[in-house]
């Protein structure tokens, strides 16, 4: 789901991305995702699938699934 942040406007997100093992994972998918503008921050976990990501504006959904299949996994959606 979106919540707001403490920082006006700035919105996170938190998406569930499928196939995230390691570290390297998480830095695949995080650097990916990181290039989408108007991103500011991005967190994955492979641990739990989760990747949180701290923008501007809320991310178009499409943008976010490109920028994972770049990176070699599969989004889910959104936690």
């Amino acid at each position: 789901m979106t919540a707001h942040t403490d920082t006006p406007g700035s919105v996170t997100t938190v998406y569930k991305v499928t196939g995230m093992s390691c570290g390297h994972c998480e830095g695949a998918v995080s650097g990916e995702v990181s290039q989408i503008s108007g991103v500011s921050s991005v967190k994955a976990v492979a641990s739990t699938g989760e990747v949180t990501v701290v923008s501007a504006a809320p991310l178009d959904d499409e943008a976010v699934r490109a920028a994972v299949d770049e990176a070699g996994f599969e989004l889910a959606g959104r936690a």
